[in-house]
């Protein structure tokens, strides 16, 4: 089976359609990536096939919650080789992303794909994620949605992704089966956290049948000046 069959068979698996010049696009990136990784260790080397699901498809399980999301768009928080933000930015040209990676060739390798795939309406922004980092000051309390893939635990991750999330935002976590552990931990260590689980949506990978778990936390309104509702 030759990638193109791959994609539409993983998609088909999803409940996705894409046009073909955006599957295109992924077969590029798909290219770029196991080529990049011959000389640098972006992701782990695998056949076309693990790479496709575990990295492509895995982050199109998202698709359906960021289409429609408003300006700043969706801050991708350790994006690593593009997963799941580049992905998606591919799958829905018209969604604003902004690709947060602290480690230069992981923000080179990023940058070189949207060159190639002549990619509008997305940033790389080689910075780590701290509250007072003035390259990311403009998006403090600003992005409506905001995720991440294999960056950090639940608690922590919600801890420094809250001085950025919009009041009444969304922070999406992608989990496997250390999701329900994890909400336990964050519950425990965070009792005041300005945020609220409201859905768990469960699907599986395509090819393997992988249980893979997304997360859905909405940031509590606050008052002005004071304390998150």
């Amino acid at each position: 089976m030759n990638q193109s069959e791959l994609f539409h068979r993983g998609l088909a698996g999803l409940g996705l359609e894409l046009a073909e010049p955006a599957i295109e696009q992924l077969r590029a990136y798909l290219a770029e990536l196991q080529k990049w990784n011959r000389r640098i260790n972006l992701v782990a080397k695998a056949p076309p096939e693990t790479l496709i699901e575990i990295h492509f498809f895995d982050s199109l399980t998202l698709l359906p919650l960021v289409q429609g999301c408003p300006e700043p768009g969706l801050m991708d928080i350790g994006s690593g080789a593009g997963f799941p933000g580049l992905v998606l930015k591919i799958a829905c040209p018209e969604l604003p992303v902004i690709l947060v990676e602290p480690r230069r060739k992981r923000a080179g390798f990023m940058r070189q794909v949207i060159r190639t795939l002549k990619l509008k309406g997305v940033t790389v922004l080689e910075s780590r994620l701290e509250r007072d980092n003035p390259a990311l000051a403009g998006l403090q309390n600003a992005m409506p949605i905001i995720t991440s893939r294999a960056f950090a635990s639940v608690h922590l991750f919600l801890e420094l992704a809250a001085p950025f999330s919009a009041p009444a935002g969304r922070v999406i976590c992608m989990k496997g089966r250390k999701a329900a552990a994890e909400i336990a931990e964050w519950q425990q260590l965070s009792p005041a956290s300005p945020f609220r689980l409201t859905e768990t949506i469960e699907t599986v990978l395509p090819f393997s049948a992988v249980p893979r778990k997304l997360l859905l936390f909405t940031k509590r309104p606050s008052r002005e000046g004071g304390l998150p509702l």
